[in-house]
């Protein structure tokens, strides 16, 4: 009787051994004595107990930080730099028999490549060049994690933190430039209006009892409210008339 449930025990752990379920989004890489068999999955297969052995690899998208990096940039800023990287697994085989670790392996390329590619850009570029420079950062992962079987969809550079001495000095700059630009605006209103003075003044020269209507309208601004002297201007035709020759 116990023999018979032994025997049953072992049967049981044999074949709970044997049947392997693996998950839509994974994949089983089996081996067999040590040689590759290939990938499984996903649902319901049976391996050879104690000569098949198997390891589960998850084929979504995997998102991990770059922690911060203090990279020195090509016009030595000192700067502090992290990034977000999204990859994952796009040949199961590669991922186990190519690298050991492929998740650790991946961000270390990460974290080398973004050292690296700031190492080699001025700040300006880095804070007006982003978009670029994640692509280059995304190329360059990419192709080094392509023969592992992963692949690198995007990288983002999170935040670029630069010294206190740096942000002053880069706060003054925008001020002054801020000035720069306000002094600029202000001339050119003015040389606009200089311009229409010189126009609406030849235009008045011009024309003839031109300058007397204008002096009328000026009278009327001028007596909108109560006042205690009335002023009658003379017309220039009839200065004219009484012998008042026009200046040339």
């Amino acid at each position: 009787m116990f023999e018979m449930l032994g025997a049953l025990l072992l049967l049981m752990i044999i074949l709970s051994s044997a049947v392997k379920v693996v998950k839509e989004y994974e994949r089983g890489v089996i081996f067999r004595l040590g040689r590759l068999v290939g990938a499984k999955g996903p649902g319901l297969f049976f391996i050879i107990p104690i000569f098949d052995s198997m390891v589960k690899i998850d084929l979504r998208t995997v998102t991990f930080d770059v922690q911060p990096q203090e990279v020195i940039t090509k016009d030595n800023v000192t700067t502090n730099v992290n990034a977000v990287v999204y990859y994952r697994v796009m040949d199961p085989e590669k991922a186990v028999t190519q690298v050991e670790r492929y998740q650790f392996a991946t961000a270390q390329m990460a974290l080398t490549t973004l050292r690296g590619v700031i190492g080699q850009l001025e700040l300006d570029q880095l804070l007006s060049e982003r978009e670029d420079i994640n692509l280059r950062l995304q190329q360059i992962i990419d192709s080094a994690t392509d023969p592992w079987g992963i692949k690198v969809s995007a990288v983002e550079i999170k935040d670029v933190v630069l010294p206190k001495e740096m942000q002053r000095a880069m706060a003054s700059q925008a001020e002054a430039e801020r000035n720069r630009r306000a002094r600029i605006i202000h001339a050119e209103g003015e040389r606009m209006a200089s311009e229409k003075l010189a126009e609406a003044a030849r235009i008045l020269y011009e024309t003839p009892g031109g300058m007397y209507l204008r002096t009328l309208r000026t009278i009327s601004d001028a007596t909108d409210e109560k006042a205690t002297t009335v002023v009658i201007p003379l017309p220039i035709e009839l200065m004219e008339a009484l012998g008042h020759k026009k200046k040339e």
